[in-house]
């Protein structure tokens, strides 16, 4: 979101089409990944891209700029996940294994050891899928978005305290399920 400007988020509250494209684009990835992390379900979190984008441009004239744009943007894709993870019962596993994988790799590893990293990636996103959704909504937020502690606490809508000890417990269970891997 580097080329996003005070002077863009203001025209983009006023109406200006254009601005409001730029932001949107700016800001669909994060939301993906945030909802792809929640609900688990390629086609779910596409919907939830777009219904955050939605609920995004009716409530930017509101946005006061007391957080980053892209903090209380991913307030708002939580909120819509939750929705959508209350509407549908029974849990789900995490899929698509190339959005939960941050680190990109230059060249192919050997086969051996791509099948051992597929595997521990299988693991992980099996053991967050377990996790209560606030854990995981705070370590995506840390550690997949990158977001300060302060920043994750005004997306959660929480203290900074909150998320401390809400990252702390996730990280002690997945350490804990996942033994080797942490």
């Amino acid at each position: 979101m580097d080329f996003v400007d005070d002077a863009t988020v203001r025209a983009a509250q006023f109406g200006d089409r254009a601005a409001q494209a730029r932001l949107l684009r700016s800001l669909q990835d994060p939301w993906y990944r945030m909802s792809l992390a929640l609900l688990g379900d390629v086609d779910r979190a596409r919907e939830a891209t777009q219904e955050t984008g939605l609920r995004f441009l009716r409530q930017l004239p509101a946005f006061r700029g007391e957080s980053q744009l892209r903090t209380w943007s991913l307030g708002i894709a939580i909120n819509v996940a939750r929705e959508m993870k209350r509407s549908v019962r029974g849990p789900m596993a995490l899929q698509e294994a190339g959005r939960l994988d941050c680190a990109r790799r230059p060249k192919r590893p050997p086969p051996d050891v791509a099948a051992e990293m597929a595997e521990q990636r299988d693991r992980l996103r099996a053991v967050l899928a377990d996790l209560p959704q606030r854990q995981r909504e705070a370590l995506v937020l840390r550690f997949f978005e990158d977001l300060s502690v302060q920043d994750t606490a005004a997306a959660m809508n929480c203290a900074p305290g909150t998320v401390k000890a809400t990252v702390h417990q996730a990280l002690r269970e997945l350490k804990q399920r996942l033994g080797v891997l942490v």
